[in-house]
């Protein structure tokens, strides 16, 4: 009988983040598949747990990582790197696997999943993104467009392992059933109909190009409200945040921004939504838009390789503010047919974490910890 796995996930925030989001399902995953699994992250401000309940059958190890006042934003990367790297016990596993380049510069000899690549301009994390990809001993990526990226800057292969995605909790909200009819009514009672963007206000999601191409189809749909949901990060977006502001008072556009939104109430925000957009610059695979076709929902979303690669025709793309106007306009004037959200539907119900689980035990066992 071959012995369970002892697996160390480490990710750098308790926050619902993407690569967050992922290192938690796949816990869960191989917890259920018979591995043992801890997953280690950083604690900020206080935070006693993750910004979800997690299935007890994994171990959570948080480590404070109190505020420090006027602290930029490179003395506050190297300092989680430090506090990381200073608590997790790694000769307890026989897998250690970061999710991020804190988590890969604290913890060394590594196994690394790249969801994407970041480009930084300050020496130290230039470095710590290089060393975050040169010394890890194996990677993964959730998509063969950042594989072929990592591979073209680095020389190594990474192994592409596709998200998995809770497709049935997003499907559900959809439902015809009352509850779910109730839960996105309350929803549509607060917001009306509105364009749903989640990540929050960052330049790799593109939200300033999506305030202008919202402000376009106001012009022709006024009753269609922006909503921006998510946005926790360990950067400083300040004098973005700045840009945008600017940019919605400049073109009349008054966004509803909801931060965090607890885990249990955003399948229905996002099954309440007119249209999903989906406007980064830069994306590994697109959770927040595959979760968003789980819930039948029209996606209109930035015309990336990555992206056409995940999604293939089951969305629509647009190139540039013109064409993200537009693209959201005809979503709202022809609603996806039934046969339409059943084909993004099974996109996303055939994405499950029992497989990406799977293929990471197989991965494992192929790499072990040298």
């Amino acid at each position: 009988m071959t012995r369970s796995l002892s697996i160390a996930l480490i990710t750098y925030s308790t926050k619902p983040r993407g690569g967050v989001v992922h290192t938690l399902h796949l816990a869960e995953a191989l917890a259920a598949a018979g591995a043992r699994v801890t997953v280690w992250s950083l604690a900020r401000a206080g935070d006693v747990g993750f910004f979800r309940a997690v299935d007890p059958a994994v171990t959570v190890r948080l480590v404070d990582f109190p505020t420090v006042d006027g602290e930029s934003v490179t003395e506050r990367i190297v300092r989680s790197i430090e506090g990381m790297r200073a608590a997790v016990r790694l000769d307890d596993y026989d897998i250690v696997h970061a999710q991020d380049c804190i988590s890969a510069n604290a913890v060394g000899t590594c196994i690394r999943t790249v969801h994407h690549l970041d480009t930084f301009t300050t020496p130290i994390l230039v470095e710590c993104h290089e060393k975050a990809i040169v010394t890890p001993y194996a990677h993964i990526c959730v998509s063969q467009a950042v594989a072929d990226e990592v591979h073209h800057g680095w020389g190594v292969s990474p192994t592409v392992i596709p998200n998995g995605v809770a497709a049935g909790r997003f499907a559900a909200a959809a439902a015809d059933t009352e509850e779910a009819t109730r839960a996105r009514r309350r929803w549509t009672d607060r917001l009306g109909d509105y364009v749903l963007a989640v990540g929050g206000i960052e330049p790799r999601k593109g939200t300033i190009d999506l305030v202008r191409a919202v402000a376009r189809l106001q012009t022709i749909r006024p009753e269609m409200s922006l909503v921006i949901a998510g946005g926790e990060t360990l950067f400083d977006y300040r004098d973005y945040r700045s840009e945008f502001e600017s940019t919605c008072a400049a073109f009349n556009v008054d966004p509803v921004v909801l931060g965090a939104v607890d885990d249990d109430e955003l399948p229905a925000l996002v099954a309440a939504c007119r249209v999903f957009a989906f406007p980064s610059t830069k994306e590994g695979f697109g959770l927040a838009a595959m979760e968003a076709l789980a819930a039948g929902r029209p996606v209109v979303a930035r015309d990336l390789p990555v992206l056409r690669e995940v999604f293939g025709d089951t969305v629509r793309y647009a190139g540039d503010v013109t064409g993200l106007a537009q693209e959201l306009g005809d979503a709202c004037q022809h609603p996806s047919t039934t046969r339409d959200r059943a084909a993004g539907q099974a996109v996303a119900a055939a994405l499950t974490w029992d497989v990406a689980a799977r293929a990471h035990l197989d991965f494992y066992r192929r790499h072990p910890r040298p």
